[in-house]
């Protein structure tokens, strides 16, 4: 995917990239030090199957460097951390997917 921009939208806690028209985004929730991703919505109007990847990478790289913990709650999410080892660091102790 070629350069996408993440955009935090602390007001909506949702994460965003503008592809296009269209807007998706992974709504989110934070409690202390993690944060919690709740849904994964890409719209319909995005063909392209990489899209999904890498806007998770986008928001997963951004929780890293922010020093946070994270805790997907979405399947889709969680299923993508499960397979990708390098993201499971990011994970809370005690927390296995």
């Amino acid at each position: 995917m070629t350069d996408l921009t993440l955009i935090n939208n602390e007001f909506l806690r949702q994460f965003e990239i503008k592809l296009d028209d269209s807007l998706a985004r992974i709504e989110y929730s934070e409690q202390e030090r993690k944060i919690f991703l709740t849904k994964l919505h890409i719209p319909k109007e995005i063909k392209d199957k990489t899209f999904e990847d890498a806007f998770i990478v986008k928001v997963l790289e951004f929780i890293s460097e922010k020093n946070l913990r994270v805790v997907p709650t979405s399947p889709k999410i969680a299923r993508f951390v499960r397979g990708n080892r390098r993201y499971k660091q990011l994970l809370p102790v005690g927390i296995k997917l």
